[in-house]
Formats: C-alpha cells, structure tokens, sequence
C-alpha cells in the first residue's frame, strides 16, 4: 500500500502575542538558509522554531497562543479534503505550515511531492513583475523548467481571463484580477498537493464555480486538494472526507456531511425569538429597523417544529420615515446554507392580500406574519435570514441567521416508506393515474 502524500503527526505552532520578530540579523539569516537546506533535502517539515517549549511543562508561557495543537491526520494522493472550523479555529495556520511558509513548534508534517497554495491575495506574486513574468517566477519556485512552464503558459493565461492584462504589472491588478491569476497559475502547474484557502471568495460567482470544476478535475487527475472555505454547501460538493477543528485542536474527521452536521451542532445556538430593545441598537438604517423575530408552532415560541405543523414567523419592525413603502423577505436556507426559498412580502409573490404590505408606511412598529405550512420542509436544522427593503429595491435591513430552527420527523408522511428521503421539502402533491391499455 502506497504511503499516503500527507502525513502530519502531532503537529503544533505557538505564537509569541504581540512580537514581529526577534533576534539578529545573523541569527535570522542563519535560521532562514537551515530551513532551506531542510526543505530541498527532505519534504519532513519538522519542528525547528526559536520559540522553544519548556519540558514538563503543560501550557504556554505568557503573552503565547496555540494556533494549533497536537494535530494528526494523513490524506491519500487523489483525496480531496476539507478544512472546516470557526475564525480562529487554526485552518490557516495549518495550510501554512503544510505550504512551508512558517515553520512548526513541535511535530512533524511530510508532504511527498510538490506543493502549491492559494492562501491570501497576492500571496507569491511580486508587484513590479507582470503577470506574465509571475507565472514563470511561481513555476520556477515549483521546480519546473522553464519549457514546463512555457507549454502551461496559453492555458494559464486563458484560464485567468486577463489576457489583455498578462504583461501588465501585478500591483495594477485589482484583488479579483489577483486571484484569477493566482488560481490558474497554482492549479495548472501541475502540483502534486493543491492547497486553496477562503481566497476564492474575492472572485465572482461564475468564476468560483470555474475554480471549483477545476479542483475537480485536479483530483480526477489522482492530485491531492486541500480545500477551506466557509461556504459548507461548496465545501460538501467537493469533498468527500473534511476535518474540523476547533481552538486549534482536530476535534472530528470523517465524511465532510457527517463532519459539517458536528460543525453546525456545536457551533450554532438555536434560536427561536431575537429581540432588540431600540432603534439604536437594532440592525437597519434611517428608514427602518428591525425590532424581533420569533418562530412559532401551535402559538407558541419554539425552535424545535414538528414537521406536520405550521411554522409561523413573525417580524416585527421600526418604520422610522413616513411614507416609505417597506416589504419585509424571509429567506430560508439549510444546514450548510443551500437557499431552500425566498419569499418577500409582494403583491405578486404571496398568497391574499396584506393590509400594509407595499404600501406606504406612517412611522411607527409594524408587525409582519409569514406562515410555511405543515408536511412542507424536510427534517432538519435550518437558518433563517430577515431583509426589509423600500420599494423592492432598496435594502435597509438584513440580518443574516437571524433565527435557527429544528424539524423534526414525525412520521406524518411515513405510512409506506421508510428510508431518507431526499431533498430540502417534503410537501404533498397531487397524483393521478390512469390505465391506459
């Protein structure tokens, strides 16, 4: 059996708070060629860092922070793995160490084979250079020879659709120009482990998605992916094993739809009622602002549904401007943010009439209900973000995961079948059939 591409045993790195650098120039400069050295001898990146920790002893010195500690996981060439965790939780710090940009406290990580990374934008470009001149640079800085690079270069170009800008110098580029480049650079210079980072989410939808399929392509090619990103539906699509870590600590590894459901149940609080006492304090803007949202079932306040009930929400909002013509919008996603509906509070998008909906508003506290009915979602977590918007077309509030809420199965639905039942809703349609011979 081969042995696996990544291997990181126990691998931790503690950082001194508030200290840029220390030591001579010599002694950084003598510090600097031994990591050299190490790197072209070996792909063992092990602890060598001038922050150096007390035998026996269990805790960090004061003015330190573990950003990681004590990881260990391996990946199998051809894997495709996701990196999940809150801000803070020590992702990017672990691509940085596996990247070799910064060096491990104590433990070890080998890595077989070459690496490229995506972890911030302009990370390995040089400003004064064109984009051009930076493609052959980061080839170079892989090892590959220039007749290498060359034959990639058409595809790289193309890929990053800045054509017009190639020989253009990279610190003209704006951030999305950036990270166009930096992908089509890392991904088509053929790496053995691809490691991406949050960065993707500078650039525009159509291009993300082309970033993704080519990640895909990538693994398809038997090449590793390291993947993180805060977008769980995207992550989950790409990724079929993730990691999650928390405080700097591995806390699960596993399938990433497994992983995610650990994610989501420890880190979300649900919430069935939010409440903010004035405007002051309230999200929105001049025109309105927003006052409370609470779930309700069977009248009352709850964040655990049962799914052959109604669901009601109620949202409950400042007009501050007389005459402004406010809609309230539910939306609603799932567990890992796939949207499951809208529904704004439009003439032409509900059901009945609505004695102030798009109409305008005299100052004061309104009070808006939007009904889901029973047998409608699937069993779940779900998330539900609030909009109010003048005109249908102003935004003035929007509060993200404003409200969390639990279906529950009940069975309603589950007189003959059984198994899981697939997709977002699990409504009651009409059926018909006729014997046609």
């Amino acid at each position: 059996m081969p042995a696996p591409i990544i291997e990181v045993e126990r691998l931790s790195k503690l950082y001194r708070l508030g200290t840029v650098g220390a030591g001579t120039l010599r002694e950084s400069l003598q510090h600097w060629w031994a990591s050299r050295v190490r790197r072209r001898e070996s792909g063992d990146w092990q602890a060598n860092s001038k922050l150096k920790i007390p035998a026996g002893r269990a805790g960090p010195r004061p003015n330190t922070m573990w950003a990681l500690r004590e990881t260990s996981f391996s990946v199998n060439e051809g894997e495709t793995l996701g990196i999940i965790g809150r801000n803070g939780a020590g992702k990017s710090t672990l691509l940085k160490l596996l990247s070799r940009i910064t060096e491990p406290t104590t433990g070890r990580a080998v890595i077989r084979g070459r690496v490229s990374s995506l972890l911030e934008v302009g990370t390995g470009f040089h400003p004064e250079l064109t984009g051009r001149e930076n493609i052959f640079l980061n080839g170079t800085i892989l090892g590959m020879r220039r007749g290498e690079i060359r034959d990639k270069l058409d595809d790289i170009i193309e890929f990053s659709e800045i054509g017009a800008f190639v020989d253009t110098p990279v610190k003209r580029y704006s951030s999305g120009m950036t990270v166009r480049l930096a992908f089509a650079v890392a991904a088509h210079l053929e790496p053995d482990v691809l490691i991406v980072d949050e960065v993707l989410a500078v650039g525009d939808a159509a291009y993300q998605k082309k970033c993704i399929d080519k990640m895909r392509e990538v693994a398809r090619q038997g090449r590793t992916v390291l993947f993180v990103s805060h977008q769980l539906s995207t992550l989950a699509n790409l990724c079929d094993r993730s990691i999650l870590l928390h405080d700097g600590q591995l806390c699960a590894d596993g399938p990433s739809r497994e992983v995610i459901n650990q994610y989501l149940n420890t880190s979300s609080k649900h919430s069935s009622h939010r409440l903010w006492e004035t405007p002051e304090d309230a999200p929105g803007d001049d025109i309105a602002r927003l006052h409370a949202v609470t779930v309700f079932c069977d009248g009352m306040p709850t964040d655990n549904i049962e799914i052959d009930r109604d669901i009601v929400v109620e949202i409950q909002y400042w007009c501050l401007r007389d005459g402004a013509r406010l809609n309230p919008a539910f939306i609603l996603v799932d567990k890992i943010g796939t949207p499951v509906f809208s529904s704004p509070n439009l003439p032409s998008a509900r059901l009945g009439d609505d004695e102030w909906g798009y109409r305008p508003h005299p100052a004061g506290l309104y009070l808006s209900r939007i009904t889901i009915p029973a047998n409608f979602l699937s069993d779940g977590l779900y998330r539900a973000h609030i909009a109010i918007q003048t005109d249908a077309s102003q935004l003035n509030v929007w509060e993200e995961n404003a409200l969390t809420l639990m279906v529950h199965d009940t069975g309603a639905m589950r007189g003959e079948y059984h198994n899981a039942w697939m997709g977002l809703i699990r409504t009651r349609f009409a059926w018909e059939t006729d014997k046609v011979e």
